[in-house]
């Protein structure tokens, strides 16, 4: 029996989930969940864009899991999946503006407003090290 292309991607991408939710970040697949979740999350939420990306199994996922040593850290922890979750992704970057849509990206929120953002850019000529003292610092300011 052949495998289709939708569950090899599954299949190829879970483990790029898995490196978040194991760190305790909940995945939000849906708009709904979206909108459950970040408008009315108080005090501070991350929400991390994670993607197939080279960057972001490079620098941003190992960057957030260091990060999160740190001993403040926002109160909510998110993910939405650039490219496999669109709509979901959609939405939450909704919450990003001014910024344009990139991936992967890192947001922190704070009682729904937009405080501090990691552009893929930013992501990209970075190390995972230089990200997560980006976040430690943001953590550090806006996650009292």
């Amino acid at each position: 029996m052949s495998m289709s292309f939708d569950q090899y991607m599954k299949d190829m991408v879970q483990p790029m989930r898995d490196e978040l939710t194991r760190l305790g970040i909940e995945e939000l697949r849906t708009v709904e969940e979206v909108e459950a979740k970040l408008p009315g999350a108080e005090g501070t939420a991350l929400v991390v864009v994670n993607s197939v990306c080279g960057c972001a199994a490079g620098q941003a996922r190992p960057g957030v899991a260091r990060a999160l040593e740190n001993e403040i850290t926002p109160d909510h922890l998110f993910t939405v999946f650039a490219g496999q979750d669109k709509e979901a992704t959609a939405q939450a970057r909704e919450y990003f503006a001014p910024y344009p849509p990139s991936s992967p990206s890192i947001a922190l929120m704070k009682d729904g407003e937009l405080v501090h953002f990691i552009e893929r850019h930013q992501i990209e000529n970075r190390s995972a090290e230089e990200i997560a003292a980006d976040l430690v610092g943001a953590f550090n300011q806006y996650c009292k």
